[in-house]
């Protein structure tokens, strides 16, 4: 049976939830699950944007048909062509031969190396152009790297919706609601979505900067992304919340804290330098074991605290791997501007610390603390002292 949800009087949302699919791109957990978004506007033309992934294949079919209740369909925009958003083009290019498919040139190119085959239908949507579909009239911007290079998004200019393809998404099957004012999005919904872009996005940060650009003079009264809930209230906040991620720019002042441990005593040093934060009234302050937290939720946090603490054991006389996995994801998606601090554990050839500050070193506007505590196998009266004082040095550099 059809599960659709109405957007405006003549948009509706005919996407699918996955509930069962363990890993988004086979690499992200999704405890919450995830959506996959199209949209299908019912005018004087019948307009699909974009399909789904092949996980959500036949309740997408469901939805599409039953919102066309038997009106043909007459365009396909496509404004992303990785295959999550395109599992179902194929059968559609069959099932309405006479759609015309509109996505940028680079989109085209990508098409056919996906196999589909629809150069004879295929109208090339530029920078500005407008087309109308009846009373709708939308026009295209081009948002390459946000995060491929054929990446678009739509705007309708007649009822302010924006088609924003991966931008504002978010992991988090939509369980029925809709909207962002349909849940508390802060509480329930905020961390996904900071993990969301900071993960598939984060990396093009200037790219998705410019995109806000593009954005900012437009009237917008609904973001329709292709993951995730459709923005109608809070559209001001989350824009603010991808200024600072697209910037590098910290959303709060606070301290990240995250250990790498094999029995306990780097471990107990994280905890110490915790207890020491809260003790002197810094009480934003997250901590989390590199071993037991998957390295995606540690870059949400990473581009969420303006302070990140590093503690590694010594392993094989060199950086404790799944630090390592940690720090070189950071180094990936391009974080910057942020304070760090070091602390190595080494029994016989402390090397994590020296490998850390060569790592972080690489990337940009990072201000390393010259307080290190260095461990010789457990923490001693010497460390704590050492623990203390960079707790100091941590809360000074925030002010």
């Amino acid at each position: 049976m059809q599960c659709v949800r109405k957007v405006t009087e003549d948009l509706y949302w005919v996407g699918g939830n996955d509930k069962r699919t363990s890993r988004f791109e086979n690499i992200h957990p999704l405890p919450l699950g995830v959506s996959y978004n199209s949209y299908v506007l019912l005018d004087e033309k019948t307009v699909l944007f974009d399909t789904t992934d092949s996980s959500v294949a036949d309740q997408f079919l469901e939805n599409l048909y039953a919102v066309l209740d038997g009106r043909k369909l007459d365009y396909l925009v496509i404004h992303h062509l990785e295959p999550d958003h395109t599992a179902t083009l194929k059968l559609l290019l069959k099932e309405f031969p006479e759609a015309k498919v509109i996505s940028t040139a680079k989109g085209m190119t990508f098409g056919q190396q996906f196999g589909f085959d629809y150069s004879d239908r295929f109208i090339e949507a530029k920078e500005g152009e407008e087309v109308s579909f009846g009373k709708h009239v939308v026009t295209f911007i081009k948002a390459p790297m946000v995060h491929w290079p054929e990446v678009m998004v739509t705007y309708d200019k007649t009822n302010g919706v924006l088609f924003s393809a991966d931008a504002f998404g978010s992991f988090h099957s939509l369980d029925g609601a809709l909207f962002d004012d349909e849940v508390n999005y802060e509480r329930d919904w905020l961390e996904e979505s900071r993990r969301y872009y900071t993960n598939i996005v984060g990396k093009y940060g200037p790219q998705t900067g410019n995109l806000l650009k593009k954005a900012a003079g437009l009237d917008i009264k609904y973001i329709c992304p292709l993951h995730g809930l459709v923005f109608r209230k809070n559209i001001g906040w989350i824009i603010d919340k991808y200024q600072h991620w697209a910037s590098y720019t910290p959303e709060e002042q606070g301290v990240l804290i995250v250990y790498g441990s094999m029995y306990g005593h780097t471990e107990n040093a994280a905890q110490i330098l915790a207890a020491k934060l809260h003790e002197k009234g810094m009480h934003n302050v997250s901590v989390y074991d590199v071993s037991d937290t998957h390295t995606s939720y540690l870059i949400g946090e990473a581009f969420r605290y303006s302070n990140i603490a590093l503690l590694s054991v010594t392993y094989n006389m060199n950086l404790y791997p799944p630090m390592q996995n940690f720090v070189e994801d950071m180094i990936h998606l391009n974080l910057q501007n942020r304070t760090v601090s070091i602390a190595c554990n080494g029994s016989w050839a402390p090397a994590a610390g020296k490998c850390l500050n060569e790592l972080v070193g690489k990337m940009k506007n990072m201000t390393i603390m010259e307080n290190q505590p260095l461990l010789k196998s457990s923490v001693n009266d010497e460390v704590v002292s050492q623990l203390d004082s960079l707790a100091d040095e941590i809360i000074a550099s925030m002010k």
